[in-house]
């Protein structure tokens, strides 16, 4: 009986000293998780802003070429707006003409990348902001916007360099952010519901670009 009795409180005790373990550990893993919420959120307080490197890019091949503060709306995507489609714009214009509507504070739009004929490209705002260059809220805080030098009347503008590069860009995105790369995802502006907009134009070469996409999308990084 007192060994038997002995054995059972022998018993209770490691059963207790496993709650109070199990106990503390699922505290702790409460206690990261809140931790990682808060490193998270902490950012949106009233004057805290979250940490930027300046001059820093989200795709290698392009250049940092900052836009005006009023064309877009700080944010932490995709934790705070999942990132779920690229669109495709024409500048209407030349890539110098575009780069200072971007960084003119008036002008009220801007979009995360701009390409040039050449190839060239540059990143005018980061990823996890939202760009206001869809003319949809909604559209705005889960997309990427490329816009592409040139006018949608003018089909010589869409050179085979601007087309590559802006296809291996494309492909980044749609890799970091698990985007099918299909034409629900990857549309233009003027597939965006209530906008007034044409672009990318007539011109626009769909086929040429998916296809682009697809094997930048798997080829070796």
């Amino acid at each position: 009986m007192g060994q038997r009795k002995a054995s059972k409180d022998g018993d209770r005790k490691v059963g207790r000293r496993a709650l109070l373990i199990g106990g503390t550990v699922a505290a702790a893993g409460s206690a990261v998780l809140a931790r990682d919420e808060l490193a998270r959120l902490w950012w949106r307080v009233p004057g805290v802003e979250k940490p930027r490197k300046e001059g820093e890019v989200d795709y290698a091949g392009a250049r940092w070429v900052a836009a005006s503060d009023a064309n877009w709306r700080r944010a932490d995507r995709p934790d705070d707006y999942g990132i779920d489609m690229v669109i495709v714009h024409v500048t209407q214009g030349s890539f110098d003409s575009a780069v200072k509507a971007f960084q003119d504070p008036g002008h009220k739009a801007a979009a995360h990348y701009i390409v040039r004929q050449d190839g060239h490209i540059a990143q005018m705002i980061r990823e996890l902001d939202v760009a206001y260059h869809a003319g949809n809220r909604d559209y705005n805080e889960r997309s990427v916007g490329i816009e592409h030098e040139g006018f949608v009347d003018r089909p010589q503008d869409l050179t085979d360099k601007m087309y590559e590069a802006s296809a291996r860009l494309t492909a980044r995105i749609c890799a970091r952010y698990g985007i099918p790369v299909d034409r629900e995802h990857i549309i233009g502006h003027v597939e965006v519901p209530g906008t007034d907009h044409t672009d990318p134009g007539p011109h626009w070469d769909w086929d040429k670009y998916m296809r682009l996409v697809r094997e930048a999308r798997t080829a070796p990084a």
